[in-house]
């Protein structure tokens, strides 16, 4: 089995060239801040039909330190801070309320970008955690009404029954409200803009909070 994964891992190809174009980017033209660079580089990744572009990877960790990592999806950003949104009693809630510093990344293969994202988390106040679980699907709502998040489950007959009435309930009642749900927003410390080369002279662009202003950093690749 170890002999077949191996072999499996060695004929897949990184940034293959029929359907992945790696553009090219100039940090000299970067802007001086980080937002309108993910801004462009976002509506590129949407145009290029990138799958669900607005998916990230957030890392937290827990009281001892021991890392964690699931993929969520962004809410939003703006100069302040970027936010996505969870049930403050999940696992990544807590420990968010432990540890309130984490991660994001965005990765992108058909263009070869990532995004590296990290800063101090606050949650948001809760008239706008309303409004952004409002402002949701009917399924996003009646996931949320079925709360419980990271908790062990039983049986899946018990997650179908939950969520037959959540979803019941999200249809009849639009407005319902699920007490536990969270908006948080991530100031970030950092965010790296990195653009693969197929010759692997990858361009790494780092952003450094300092004081009011962003200092613009290369990296090596």
């Amino acid at each position: 089995m170890e002999a077949d994964l191996h072999a499996l891992l060695r004929s897949l190809r990184v940034w293959d060239p029929e359907v992945t174009s790696l553009p090219p980017f100039d940090p000299a033209a970067a802007p001086a801040a980080p937002l309108p660079l993910f801004t462009t580089w976002f509506a590129e990744a949407v145009a290029a039909g990138q799958p669900e572009p607005h998916t990230m990877s957030l890392a937290t960790s827990d009281e001892e330190g021991r890392p964690d990592v699931r993929i969520v999806m962004l809410h939003g950003a703006d100069t302040e801070a970027w936010t996505f949104a969870t049930h403050a009693t999940s696992r990544k809630g807590r420990e968010l309320a432990s540890r309130p510093y984490a991660a994001l990344s965005f990765y992108w293969h058909l263009q070869g970008r990532q995004i590296r994202v990290r800063g101090p988390v606050a949650t948001a106040p809760p008239t706008e955690s309303l409004a952004d679980l409002h402002a949701r699907s009917t399924g996003a709502l009646a996931a949320a009404l079925t709360g419980r998040q990271s908790e062990p489950l039983t049986s899946l007959e018990d997650l179908a029954e939950a969520s037959e009435a959540a979803w019941s309930q999200a249809q009849q009642n639009p407005s319902a409200t699920s007490p536990t749900w969270t908006l948080y927003r991530l100031r970030p410390d950092e965010i790296e803009f990195f653009q693969g080369d197929e010759r692997r002279r990858h361009v790494r662009l780092r952003y450094v909070r300092s004081g009011g202003e962003w200092v613009k950093q290369l990296l090596w690749p």
